[in-house]
């Protein structure tokens, strides 16, 4: 019998900002991979309030304890290609989804769909949020930050300083 593939796993996203919700889908998601590798998008179809370097860097501080806590590998990348590509690249195998709200799903159906027509080796897992972080989204988050609302509860302090820095 051949030995099983190691599961390495993708969890893509543009992450402006990182959000307790995401946090805890990836904190999820690493118990069920080997290694998983946290993909930063660049996402030009959207317009960020924080560069990729800051998006990756405050990724990156903010899934230390993550690692920490599960013993998975967790890698931070940026890019700036086709997930599928961004996938192979770095050796993940399956690409892990969080979903919110019924229009998260159809979404993500139709991610899925293209995802797998572009490489079917490639599974799609879909983790629904906890429910006390279904109603945060980044874009809510941002709008409260830029109208000089307290976002504290959202996102975890180091993120927090950096959005407030490039507001200023």
């Amino acid at each position: 019998m051949p030995e099983p593939m190691p599961h390495v796993g993708l969890y893509p996203g543009t992450f402006d900002p990182i959000t307790r919700g995401h946090l805890d889908v990836i904190a999820r998601g690493a118990r069920l991979v080997e290694r998983l590798v946290v993909g930063v998008a660049a996402n030009v179809g959207k317009q960020p309030l924080m560069t990729l370097e800051e998006r990756v860097e405050c990724v990156t501080h903010e899934v230390k304890p993550i690692a920490a806590d599960t013993g998975t590998v967790i890698e931070v990348v940026g890019f700036d290609k086709l997930l599928v590509q961004c996938a192979r690249q770095n050796g993940a195998n399956v690409i892990i989804r969080g979903l919110r709200v019924v229009t998260d799903y159809d979404y993500e159906t139709q991610m899925f769909g293209m995802n797998h027509r572009l490489d079917p080796g490639i599974e799609t897992i879909f983790l629904m949020a906890t429910e006390r972080y279904q109603f945060i989204s980044s874009r809510l988050v941002k709008e409260i930050a830029q109208l000089g609302g307290d976002i504290t509860s959202f996102v975890p302090s180091f993120t927090h300083s950096r959005i407030i820095a490039r507001l200023r």
